[in-house]
């Protein structure tokens, strides 16, 4: 029997390379998410809900073992936070915050009655650093770490792992996109832009989703079976200078 992984936001950018790194390796895989995909079991769902969010996770715990839970949807904005208004503060929480908190309860019986599981939630560099005209986001990603880091506590008992993936420039479309407003906004050229950042990194170069999705394989699995409580920082060295 093939262990089971959910994944939230595994349509596109890093969740859909953890969908798809998972089901190389042999796992069986639902993907959470609004926008459809042909990569594992798709089960559409808006992560704001949390009622649709417990009752999708319920129906997969009562026909498998939960082994695994990836939370990845998430969004990004921009803004200080003069700029931030409280309904945008609301969505990014609903999405980036509430979403994890309602997918790690969902799962967490169906792990307790197994006596086993890893949690990874996808947080961010954010939740160790600073970034300017990013209070929201940033505020998020350090929410979620902080949920990884209470959860690894609380539920060591039942041999429950959980670990944050922290991020930092990851070339998905979601950075694109943050790339394109930016560009769009101040009339900077793209590709200037694309090069400065990549030049920001100790590494030369930005990560890519793939990376990110081999480091999530390996927390989940057995070789990772004394690491919990931690975040992972995988950033090209950004957040050592």
């Amino acid at each position: 029997m093939k262990p089971v992984c959910i994944v939230t936001g595994g349509s596109s950018g890093i969740g859909q390379s953890i969908v798809q790194t998972f089901l190389a390796n042999d796992y069986q895989v639902f993907n959470l998410d609004l926008s459809p995909s042909s990569d594992g079991e798709f089960c559409k769902c808006d992560i704001r809900d949390h009622q649709a969010v417990t009752d999708v996770i319920n129906t997969i715990g009562k026909q498998h073992k939960i082994d695994v839970l990836v939370t990845s949807a998430g969004i990004h904005f921009s803004g200080n936070i003069e700029n931030t208004s409280e309904q945008e503060l609301d969505n990014v929480l609903a999405i980036n915050v509430k979403g994890v908190y309602s997918a790690i309860k969902a799962v967490l019986p169906n792990m307790k009655q197994h006596q086993a599981g890893s949690i990874i939630v996808i947080s961010s560099d954010q939740a160790l650093i600073a970034k300017t005209n990013s209070f929201a986001y940033n505020l998020s990603k350090a929410g979620i770490a902080s949920i990884a880091k209470t959860t690894a506590l609380d539920y060591a008992q039942f041999n429950i792992r959980a670990n944050a993936v922290c991020p930092g420039t990851i070339e998905t479309p979601l950075y694109h996109k943050a790339i394109d407003s930016y560009c769009e906004r101040s009339g900077a050229d793209k590709q200037k832009v694309h090069a400065e950042e990549a030049a920001l990194q100790p590494l030369g170069r930005l990560g890519q989703p793939e990376e990110v999705a081999e480091l999530v394989l390996f927390l989940a699995s057995d070789k990772a079976k004394f690491i919990t409580g931690s975040l992972q920082v995988i950033d090209g060295g950004y957040t050592t200078q």
